[in-house]
C-alpha cells in the first residue's frame, strides 16, 4: 500500500505522534486483558459448559469495535482528516466525486505480525438504483409530491447524465453489478480511487485514465477496509460518510444510518464557515444525539489570519447557532487543521503554505498546550505541528468517550458473564465437597430441579417478550397521536392563513414541533425499555436464587447472580432526515398554485405531509423500536441461559456417583488451581462494580 513515512530525524516515529491522547484506549485494552486472563483461569477450572461460556465471552472481547462516524460539510476538509486519524495521508482521496454516495468504513487494528490488509466494496442492489435513477431519490419524492417541477426536471435530467455516464463506464455488465460485493486481498490507494473516486465533472468529459480511476463510484453503497493503524491499543472503526448535501438526498438516509449504528459522531466543519442557518440539515442530523456522543472538529484554521483572535469569535458563533436550532448544546468543540496533521506525519513542514506556517506560529505561541499533546516535545516543530493540529485533543475526546461508554459496558456485560461462571464453578466445589461427605442439603430431587429452572427460564423470556410487545404497540399508538396532532395544528394554521392573507401569499410551518413531540415519544419508549429489562433481570434473578436455596441448599452468600445491564437505546437519528417543510423557496410555489379552494389546500396539504411523515413514524417504530425489542431480549436471554448452564453443571455434580465426586475433590483441591478461581473472581468483581 502506498503509505507516506515519517522522516528518519532521531527520536521521531509515526507512532509517537499517534499514540498522543490515547492513554484512556490504553487503560481500556488492560482491563480487556486482565479479563481475558480471568476467563481463561475459568475455562481451565470448569466443565465444558463453563469452558465453551467463557469461550463466547473471550470472541466478544476479541470482536468489540467500537465505530466513530465522521460527517460534515463540503470542503471541510474530512477526509484529509480521517487520513490524518489513522496515520496514512493518502489513504482515501480527498476530493470525491460530488456524486458518490460510498461510506468508507475504515477497521482499525492493533498492530501484529501475521496481519494482512483485505477490502470488500459492496455496490447498490437493483432495487436502490431503481429508486434512485427512475424518480430522483428521496429529493424526487419531494419534488413530485410538493408540484415543484422545474426542480424535478432538473434532477431528471441529472439523473439521465448520471446514468448514461455510469452505464459507460461499466459497459454490459452494469446490470449483472447490482446487488454484488468485490473482496480483496489487499487494498492500496488506486483500488481505493476505482471505487470511491475521485472528482469528475458530469458536464466534462472524462480525462485519460478516468475508466479505471472511479469505474465503479457511481454504484458503490460502501467500502470496508480492514487495517492496521500505529499505537492503537484496540480494534476502532472510523467511517468516512459521504454528507448531506447530494442531490439527491440519497447521502441523507445513508449518512443517517452510519450515525446511528455507531456510538461516536464527529461533525467536521471548515473554519471559514464554521456553522450557520444554511448547515440546518447537518444540525438536524445531529441534533438528537446526545451531546457527550458529539464532537464537533473545526478545520482548516490553518488558513485563518489571525487564529488566536479568530478562533473565539467562531466557537461563539458555533454555540449560538446550535442553540438557536437546538443543537446539542454541550457538544465539545476542538480547533485544528488536518494539513498540519499531514505535514507533521510526513515529517516535513515545508509543504505547508507560508500563510499556513504563520498561522501555525500564531497558534502555538498564543493557545494552551492542547490535551493530549502532554508527552509531545513542543521545542520540536513537527511534534508542535501535530500537538496543534487538534489531534491529539481528538483522539483524546474519542478515546474518553469510547472507554468511558461504549468500552464501560463491554468489560461489565463481560465482567458479569465471567463472574457468574466463577461464581458457579465455586458453588460446584462447594457441592462436591458436601456430597462427598454426605452432608446434603437439598430439597428437591435433580429432575425436579432442572424441570423447575427450565419453567423459570421458559416464564421469564415469554414474561419479557409480552411486556416489550405492549412497549411497542403504546409506542406506535403514542406516534400515531402525535402525528394526528401535528397534521391537526398545521393544518388549523393553514386555514388562518388563508383567511387572513388569502391565496396569493405562500404560506410555511416549522416542522421542529413534529420532531420534538416524536423524540419525547422515543424518550418515553427508552425509560420504558430499560424499566422492563430491569425489572425482568431482577425478578428472574430472585426466582432463581430460590431455586438454588432448594436443589443445592446454597443462598445468596454462596452463588451471588451479577446481573446484566439494560443495553443502551440508539438515538433517534431518523428525525433528521429532511421532509418537504424543511424545503422552502421556489418549492411550493407550484403545489401552492395548483390548489382551488380552501378545501383543497387543507386536503392536499395533509395528503402531502403525512406521505412525508409516514416514514419517520414507521422508522422509529418498523426499524429502532424493534432493534430495541431485539437487543435487550437477546441480553436477557443470554443471561438466562448463562444461568441455566451453571444451574445444570451444579445438578450433574449432585447427581453424580460416588467415585466420580472423590476424583472431582481430588482434582480441585489442589491450591494453585483454587488460587487462580480467586483471583480471577477478585478481577471480575473489581470490573462488574464499574
Amino acid at each position: 500500500m502506498n503509505v507516506m513515512k515519517i522522516s528518519d530525524r532521531a527520536g521521531f516515529t509515526e507512532a509517537r505522534l499517534l499514540a498522543a491522547g490515547l492513554s484512556e484506549l490504553t487503560l481500556l485494552a488492560e482491563d480487556a486483558d486482565r479479563l481475558c486472563d480471568a476467563l481463561d483461569a475459568i475455562e481451565a477450572a470448569g466443565d465444558d459448559n463453563a469452558a465453551r461460556r467463557a469461550a463466547r465471552v473471550r470472541r466478544q472481547i476479541d470482536n468489540f469495535e467500537p465505530s466513530v462516524t465522521m460527517i460534515g460539510q463540503i470542503k471541510s476538509g474530512k477526509t484529509t482528516l480521517v487520513n490524518a486519524f489513522v496515520g496514512q495521508t493518502e489513504l482515501l482521496p480527498a476530493d470525491v466525486n460530488p456524486w458518490t454516495s460510498v461510506v468508507t468504513s475504515l477497521h482499525l487494528h492493533p498492530e501484529r505480525e501475521d496481519f494482512q490488509n483485505t477490502a470488500s466494496f459492496r455496490f447498490f442492489d437493483e432495487g436502490e438504483w431503481d429508486k434512485l435513477v427512475s424518480g430522483g431519490g428521496r429529493i424526487g419524492e419531494l419534488a413530485s409530491r410538493a408540484g415543484a417541477d422545474e426542480e424535478l426536471e432538473k434532477i431528471k435530467e441529472q439523473v439521465t447524465r448520471m446514468r448514461e455516464k455510469s452505464k459507460a463506464r461499466l459497459g454490459r455488465k452494469f446490470e449483472m453489478l447490482l446487488g454484488q460485493q468485490h473482496d480483496y486481498g489487499y487494498f492500496d490507494q488506486e483500488l481505493v480511487e476505482r471505487y470511491v473516486c475521485l472528482g469528475d465533472d458530469l458536464d466534462e468529459p472524462e480525462p485519460p485514465g478516468a475508466h479505471e480511476q472511479g469505474q465503479f463510484a457511481d454504484i458503490t453503497k460502501s467500502a470496508d477496509l480492514q487495517m492496521q493503524r500505529a499505537a492503537l491499543p484496540v480494534r476502532l472503526c472510523v467511517r468516512d460518510t459521504p454528507g448531506v448535501n447530494d442531490t439527491f438526498l440519497m447521502r441523507e438516509q445513508i449518512t443517517i444510518r452510519a450515525i446511528r449504528d455507531s456510538k461516536l459522531c464527529v461533525v467536521v466543519l471548515s473554519a471559514h464557515q464554521a456553522l450557520s442557518s444554511t448547515d440546518l440539515a447537518l444540525i438536524r442530523l445531529i441534533a438528537h444525539v446526545k451531546s457527550r456522543d458529539v464532537l464537533i472538529f473545526v478545520n482548516r484554521i490553518d488558513e485563518l489570519s489571525d487564529p488566536a483572535t479568530q478562533i473565539g469569535q467562531i466557537s461563539e458563533s458555533i454555540a449560538a447557532t446550535l442553540e438557536k436550532h437546538k443543537g446539542p448544546k454541550e457538544a465539545r468543540v476542538i480547533f485544528g487543521s488536518a494539513l498540519w496533521a499531514c505535514a507533521a506525519l510526513e515529517g516535513d513542514l515545508d509543504m505547508l503554505p507560508p500563510a499556513s506556517r504563520a498561522a501555525l506560529e500564531n497558534r502555538s505561541e498564543n493557545a494552551e498546550m492542547p490535551e493530549g499533546a502532554e508527552d509531545l516535545d513542543l521545542t520540536d516543530p513537527v511534534e508542535t505541528a501535530w500537538a496543534y493540529s487538534g489531534l491529539p485533543e481528538l483522539q483524546c475526546a474519542v478515546a474518553d468517550r469510547v472507554a468511558n461508554g461504549v468500552g464501560a459496558a463491554m468489560l461489565h456485560r463481560a465482567a458479569a458473564s465471567g463472574l457468574n461462571l466463577a461464581n458457579g464453578i465455586a458453588a460446584s466445589g462447594l457441592i462436591g465437597t458436601a456430597a462427598s461427605s454426605g452432608s446434603d442439603r437439598k430439597s428437591l430431587s435433580g429432575a425436579e430441579a432442572e424441570n423447575l429452572m427450565q419453567q423459570t427460564v421458559s416464564r421469564a423470556g415469554d414474561a419479557l417478550r409480552q411486556e416489550f410487545a405492549d412497549i411497542l404497540n403504546g409506542f406506535s399508538e403514542r406516534m400515531n397521536r402525535v402525528q394526528d396532532s401535528f397534521l391537526e395544528r398545521a393544518t388549523s394554521s393553514l386555514i388562518v392563513h388563508l383567511e387572513k392573507f388569502g391565496e396569493q401569499s405562500p404560506w410555511t410551518y416549522d416542522p421542529a414541533g413534529l420532531r420534538v413531540l416524536l423524540s419525547s415519544s422515543h424518550k418515553v419508549l427508552a425509560r420504558k425499555s430499560t424499566a422492563a429489562f430491569d425489572n425482568a433481570v431482577r425478578t428472574a434473578a430472585e426466582q432463581i436464587a430460590e431455586l438454588y436455596v432448594q436443589a443445592f441448599g446454597l443462598g445468596p452468600e454462596d452463588i451471588p447472580i451479577t446481573l446484566p445491564r439494560a443495553p443502551q437505546v440508539p438515538p433517534p437519528v431518523t428525525l433528521g432526515r429532511t421532509i418537504a417543510l424543511d424545503l422552502q423557496g421556489s418549492w411550493w410555489k407550484r403545489w401552492w398554485h395548483q390548489r382551488k379552494g380552501y378545501q383543497a389546500y387543507a386536503e392536499g396539504f395533509v395528503e402531502l405531509i403525512r406521505a412525508e411523515t409516514d416514514p419517520f413514524v414507521q422508522e422509529l417504530r418498523d426499524d429502532l423500536a424493534e432493534g430495541v425489542r431485539n437487543e435487550a431480549l437477546e441480553e436477557f436471554n443470554a443471561f438466562l441461559s448463562e444461568q441455566m448452564s451453571v444451574f445444570t453443571s451444579m445438578s450433574r455434580m449432585q447427581q453424580a456417583d460416588p467415585d466420580e465426586l472423590a476424583a472431582f475433590v481430588s482434582e480441585n483441591a489442589p491450591r494453585e488451581r483454587n488460587e487462580n478461581i480467586r483471583n480471577a473472581l477478585e478481577i471480575l468483581n473489581g470490573l462488574a462494580a464499574r
